[in-house]
């Protein structure tokens, strides 16, 4: 199969999050970087882009100049990711997906509920995919705890516990620091900070394995320095449209944890625990037997878990292999559909996921604002 041509906005020199696209995106070989505009500043955009390989003509000096060039070429690009700042992602997902592209945008998917409910009924009228960067469920032992709740393995899930605490914003010394001080500004970060930036990774991930969706949740957020506007710690108890109970906590100040994203699930006959950091290996409890460690990579996992494993047994896998595997969905979908073929099954986050953390994100807010009483979570257009 032929290349699919793959453009890129933002993510440019010294991004945190652009090597992990490039990484992903070129691994199976189903995508050529072939535009982009990479940078905010037009010079140093196309410099970027050059240095990448692209052609100067199509390394562009912003995502204006790259609509407009792209959607009149014969060769125009298939899919493009979204990688720029928060406030940013409504506006140039919107644009490309009117002007007919599939979208891949970095989380959050907007910046309200209004927004992300027209990038749903965009994303419909136009019938473009609009993927979601919830990279993290593409891990293959993710996928492989989805398989296991599916078929039945756990019963009926009764609790799930998601984390996802780091603290590397735990230094107040760090308040004009300009890659921690804009998480914290309502006018850049928008309604909330940690939630927004990693405790919804976490809840999707809790909707991802267990096939359930949050209904209401609960909320104490907390700005423990001072100068911060935004929460830096948040602890949500929500519920969800299939019984299970749900506990969060995410934070950016607890010292000692380094990228901490952990989900653990308990159903009625038995329990399962990973984490992030120690991505290869899957704990598995049965009722009344001792724990078992699940390794990736080893014989006799789900379909979902073998398609998804890119290393042999043993050997460490990484954060750039979890996002090829969204991007390996995407191929597949983006294929099947300029070939005329029926969209085969896969489990990229959508927009709707988008669309149902930011009215997520909203709750959070509101209850927090208001000593923890219950809110409904779901959008609008999901209740």
């Amino acid at each position: 199969m032929a290349k699919l041509r793959w453009g890129l906005i933002g993510g440019g020199r010294g991004s945190q999050i652009g090597p992990a696209h490039r990484i992903s995106a070129g691994l199976d070989g189903a995508f050529e970087l072939c535009a982009g505009a990479l940078d905010y500043r037009p010079d140093e955009a196309r410099a970027f882009g050059v240095e990448l390989g692209l052609t100067a003509d199509r390394a562009y000096g912003s995502w204006q100049e790259m609509l407009a060039s792209e959607q009149v070429r014969d060769d125009k690009i298939e899919l493009v990711t979204i990688a720029t700042p928060n406030d940013t992602h409504f506006e140039i997902a919107k644009a490309f997906l009117q002007a007919g592209f599939h979208v891949l945008c970095e989380k959050p998917m907007t910046m309200t509920v209004e927004e992300g409910e027209e990038i749903v009924a965009l994303a419909a009228t136009h019938k473009r995919i609009c993927a979601v960067n919830y990279g993290y469920s593409g891990y293959a032992l993710v996928r492989h705890m989805k398989a296991m709740v599916a078929r039945g393995d756990l019963g009926n899930i009764r609790l799930v516990v998601a984390e996802f605490a780091h603290g590397h914003h735990a230094d107040a010394a760090d308040a004009d620091n300009p890659r921690v001080r804009w998480r914290y500004d309502p006018a850049q970060a928008g309604i909330s900070a940690q939630f927004a930036d990693c405790g919804i990774h976490a809840m999707h991930m809790a909707s991802f394995v267990t096939g359930q969706e949050v209904t209401r949740l609960s909320a104490d957020i907390v700005s423990t320095i001072s100068s911060r506007e935004l929460e830096d710690d948040a602890m949500v108890n929500f519920r969800m449209d299939g019984g299970a109970v749900g506990r969060l906590w995410t934070s950016s100040i607890a010292i000692g944890r380094q990228h901490g994203l952990t989900l653990q699930i308990f159903g009625e006959k038995g329990g399962l625990r990973w984490a992030q950091e120690q991505p290869n290996q899957l704990y598995w409890m049965p009722l009344n037997e001792r724990v078992q460690i699940i390794e990736r990579g080893e014989a006799n996992l789900s379909p979902e878990a073998d398609s998804a494993s890119r290393v042999t047994v043993g050997h460490a896998e990484g954060m750039p292999l979890a996002f090829a595997n969204i991007y390996s969905d995407l191929a597949r979908c983006i294929a099947a559909e300029k070939s005329g073929q029926p969209m085969p099954d896969t489990l990229y986050p959508t927009a709707e996921d988008g669309l149902r953390s930011m009215a997520a994100v909203y709750a959070v807010a509101e209850s927090g604002a208001s000593d923890g009483v219950w809110v409904d979570a779901r959008p609008p257009a999901f209740r």
